[in-house]
């Protein structure tokens, strides 16, 4: 299959093993941050750290939209979902996610909420459309990747002239995620990862492009290199990575050339700018509370805002003080290092975002990387 095959070939990655092995700078260290969810699962799926050297250290970091969502956003979706009026309409790596109170939407639907799993934002838009009597809100998340099917459903929605649609939005965006893990001039020494690099997302890069990340490389002198999904993508990127540094550029560098543009998906970008503007400050699990990092339905399409049509007063709400998702998050920890990981939580009880979304690096790491701790722990990793 063409792109797929080529991408996870034995003999290349050994080949691309050795040849980082032999880059690599005995006696330095290279820490690398994998920003993407779908980037640590390809890292555990496939064994690549197993093919690293020993002083090529991948870190886990925040993009996983599922993940950074704080909990006082799912209780407001809760909330909102308990209205008898209201019909919410969401993915389904949502409903476990736990809220306050060990509740999720899924025992919300059991108690009686009309909550129903959909596979697309026009999902939504054609319930709207078949029960004009139920009030329909679209439980939207993701970074810049999804936001464009949003902003779609929005614009048909107003075309169809559907009373009863709206969206409550918690679109996230990619930069500012970066620039507050590399912002750490602030923060205590112990709460501070220092990164050589940045693994930069895929699909959000097809959508915005790699030139958004020329000034947070620039700012924080760290390289960049956009990267796809596959073994050998992720493997070349850390490459590119490791000469980048022993180079000393700082550059924003496009492995994923078969899909990703400077420019990014121009057709895209003028959607989202035409329905959503940015809010003031929003707030992420792990990273607290970042300005200018997410979007809001802009004025004109006040109309389609859950959050103004039912009036959502957002109320702070705690994380579970056990659950280390939020320094999983930013890098500080390792999943296994959680001392709630394989005990009380795991996929079928979790504790935290991160082992509910497929998209988790405790999820990643419980469903790959716990066998390889077993096996192979105190044993030095070959490089190839």
């Amino acid at each position: 299959m063409k792109y797929i095959d080529e991408y996870r070939d034995g003999g290349l990655a050994r080949l691309i093993s050795a040849t980082i092995a032999r880059e690599a700078q005995a006696g330095r260290q290279y820490k690398l941050m994998e920003f993407c969810g779908g980037h640590t699962h390809a890292l555990s799926r496939y064994g690549i750290e197993d093919l690293l050297p020993p002083q090529v250290e991948m870190v886990h970091g925040p993009g996983c939209p599922v993940c950074v969502l704080p909990v006082g956003r799912i209780d407001d979706a809760i909330r909102l979902a308990m209205r008898p009026e209201v019909t919410l309409c969401t993915y389904a790596d949502l409903m476990r996610v736990p809220a306050s109170g060990g509740a999720n939407l899924l025992k919300a639907r059991a108690a009686g909420a009309d909550i129903r799993m959909i596979y697309s934002s026009m999902d939504a838009v054609l319930v709207a459309e078949a029960e004009p009597a139920r009030q329909v809100v679209f439980f939207a998340i993701g970074f810049e990747t999804t936001t464009p099917a949003t902003a779609l459903a929005i614009r048909l929605a107003d075309q169809k002239q559907l009373a009863n649609f709206s969206v409550f939005c918690n679109h996230v965006l990619t930069p500012p995620a970066i620039r507050a893990i590399l912002d750490v001039d602030h923060l205590p020494a112990g709460e501070r990862v220092l990164v050589d690099g940045f693994v930069g997302p895929a699909h959000v890069s097809t959508v915005i492009g790699t030139s958004p990340y020329a000034a947070l490389a620039a700012a924080f002198g760290k390289p960049v290199v956009v990267a796809g999904f596959e073994p050998l993508d992720v493997m070349q990127a850390i490459l590119m990575l490791i000469r980048q540094v022993n180079e000393g550029r700082t550059e924003v560098e496009n492995q994923y050339i078969r899909a990703v543009t400077p420019e990014g998906n121009l057709i895209a970008q003028r959607e989202m700018a035409e329905i959503f503007e940015l809010r003031d400050s929003f707030e992420w699990r792990g990273l607290g509370a970042l300005p200018a990092s997410a979007l809001r339905l802009r004025n004109t399409y006040a109309k389609f805002d859950a959050e103004r049509r039912f009036t959502i007063v957002p109320v702070p709400a705690a994380d579970n003080p056990a659950c280390e998702c939020g320094d999983v998050l930013r890098g500080l920890k390792k999943p296994a290092a959680c001392k709630l990981f394989g005990t009380v939580c795991s996929p079928q009880t979790p504790m935290g975002s991160c082992m509910v979304s497929p998209e988790g690096a405790c999820a990643a790491h419980w469903t790959y990387g716990r066998f390889r701790d077993r096996v192979g722990a105190g044993a030095p990793r070959q490089a190839a």
